[in-house]
């Protein structure tokens, strides 16, 4: 017997970059493949179907069957998305995949959406540690973070108000425009490689690193729950497989554009500069002590970020077996 086949919309919260290339198109050619062609998905670019930061209400909502958004655009709801988003707390990418894939971040991240949010979530695309800024100004010290107004996205535009920064959060595509005119200072957004598409580099002459305040970023598929209970088991998996395979290659890629990415911006005729190591212990003091604030508030981000404790205690020796020390 023929098996029901399904054309799915997709709402994400981009223009274009990696971020469409590497993850949700990339998602929606692999689910295609992995169903033999049960399951076709058209993407929309971000704003085409709703709202680009609240790509989960859309989807929740049934304007689109799936969307791919960073999860940490709904912290204004709960702060718990954070902890499977990325922020100044977080490991790095490959100990946060091992969280998410072997630690148990997974499981807790459905289930705290679904209760929560009333959608299904998966994991799909992630980021190495991101860029601090790319700035009209030059940024180093906490004292040029004094009154920088930059544009973030999360539980950092809490944290760097601690710092003495100005923050406010916009979607991507109005990022270049108020950098180009000057109505913010400064922007994050992803990695080295992922900000060359971005332009940042023609109206930012200073590129900062590193991103203390993304160490990783995991982004998130977001599927409608009556739109998923439609499909079969089996199809059921392909979709969390698709999203998953998708994930680890898009680590893979954007690793190794990533180092090639510091040449283009030295030939760009950007300037590089390597944030003082007070910013960068100051900022996880910071990110720290907000997370066991919030731990003291929220059930839900108490019982994550207990579980992301234990995964790093785990882990705490790790460079003594992995990390061979050799001589430059």
């Amino acid at each position: 017997m023929a098996q029901e086949t399904f054309k799915w919309k997709m709402a994400t919260g981009w223009a274009s970059g990696p971020l469409m290339d590497y993850g949700a198109k990339a998602f929606a050619e692999r689910l295609s493949e992995l169903t033999d062609g049960r399951i076709q998905v058209q993407v929309f670019t971000g704003g085409a179907l709703g709202n680009a930061l609240k790509v989960s209400d859309t989807v929740k909502n049934g304007v689109a069957e799936m969307g791919h958004t960073w999860m940490g655009y709904d912290w204004g709801k709960d702060p718990t998305v954070v902890l499977f988003g990325g922020y100044a707390g977080s490991p790095d990418s490959e100990r946060m995949l091992h969280w998410l894939y072997s630690g148990g971040g997974a499981e807790l991240q459905r289930q705290f959406r679904e209760e929560k949010f009333g959608v299904v979530s998966f994991p799909l695309f992630i980021r190495p540690t991101e860029v601090f800024l790319h700035s009209r100004k030059p940024v180093r010290t906490l004292e040029d973070l004094k009154g920088l107004k930059l544009r973030t996205a999360g539980s950092w535009l809490e944290m760097a108000k601690e710092l003495g920064a100005a923050p406010v959060t916009t979607a991507g595509g109005d990022v270049f425009p108020m950098l180009e005119r000057g109505a913010i200072d400064a922007t994050e957004w992803g990695t080295l490689s992922e900000n060359i598409p971005t332009g940042f580099h023609k109206v930012a002459k200073y590129v900062i690193i590193p991103g203390v305040h993304q160490p990783s970023a995991p982004f998130e598929l977001v599927v409608n729950k009556q739109a998923f209970e439609k499909l079969s088991d089996h199809d059921k998996k392909m979709v969390e497989l698709a999203a998953k395979l998708v994930t680890f290659e898009s680590w893979t890629k954007v690793g190794q554009d990533d180092a090639k990415a510091l040449e283009f911006f030295h030939k760009e005729g950007n300037e590089i500069i390597e944030l003082a190591p007070e910013v960068q212990h100051q900022t996880r003091e910071i990110a720290n002590k907000w997370a066991e604030k919030t731990a003291a508030e929220n059930p839900w981000f108490a019982k994550v970020h207990e579980n992301q404790v234990t995964f790093d205690k785990l882990w705490k020796e790790a460079p003594s077996y992995r990390n061979l020390k050799l001589k430059d």
